[in-house]
């Protein structure tokens, strides 16, 4: 049975509008970016590594079981830690106290998300453009820029908490480290200490590990980032694939 011509005109015109809906689509990927779409697309890849890093550290082990962001005494602290490996447990008793540590910044982690969140729903389209023509891990450094004064806070107190619980001897890791770093320092402060040009030793032992924390948490974020920007496939939706297609 021959067709209509109103019948065959349809269907033409059907099939023109899909190869027209195509050309369309093509033209629209290949358009210049807006800058709504920068933010909109920075946005997500702000919000997807930050999630990201810090749900992985913010897991048992995040920071204890991975060598890349584990957190450790200062190096001042050998003496303590020598000292204690000495005695019956000693060492089990030194690691009890980097494993509390590590624990403390993986229960901060799992409150870093709202900080992030903030400051990215404060970015600018300067900050965007700023970022998305920056270096490999410009991303991170803004969230590093808007958040570690919060993020600091929130960490801080954490990791002293697990700083002055009792050890050994009725004495906290915190007791321990200024009953150490006073004698050590009134012995560089005393004539016998200046001729052998002895230094002082100022850590504050809270404060050194809270940056520590906070170094391998914009580590993660940082590797996370490089993702996006260098491999297509960590680019999760089309919106990324747009704006970070020519990084």
């Amino acid at each position: 049975m021959k067709k209509s011509f109103a019948s065959v005109f349809t269907i033409l015109l059907i099939a023109g509008c899909a190869e027209l809906s195509q050309v369309v689509k093509t033209i629209d990927t290949n358009r210049p970016l807006t800058q709504t779409e920068v933010i909109r697309g920075l946005r997500q890849a702000l919000i997807i590594g930050a999630d990201s890093a810090s749900g992985r550290l913010s897991r048992k082990n995040g920071y204890y079981g991975d060598d890349l962001v584990k957190i450790t005494l200062p190096p001042e602290a050998e003496v303590v830690t020598d000292n204690l490996s000495k005695i019956p447990g000693g060492d089990k008793l030194v690691e009890d106290v980097i494993l509390r540590i590590n624990r403390s910044a993986e229960d901060a982690a799992s409150e870093a998300a709202p900080i992030f969140a903030k400051a990215i729903s404060n970015m600018t389209i300067q900050d965007g453009f700023e970022i998305l023509n920056g270096g490999k891990d410009a991303a991170t450094q803004y969230l590093r820029s808007q958040t570690y004064n919060e993020l600091f806070c929130l960490y801080q107190p954490k990791i002293k908490a697990s700083l002055d619980k009792k050890i050994v001897g009725e004495l906290s890791t915190n007791e321990s480290w200024e009953t150490l770093t006073g004698q050590w320092n009134r012995v560089a402060n005393s004539i016998v200490g200046q001729m052998a040009d002895l230094e002082t030793v100022e850590t504050q032992l809270d404060k050194y590990l809270t940056n520590k924390a906070l170094d391998g948490l914009f580590l993660k974020l940082a590797l996370e980032e490089e993702k996006i920007r260098t491999d297509p496939a960590a680019r999760v939706t089309e919106l990324l694939k747009r704006v970070f297609g020519g990084s």
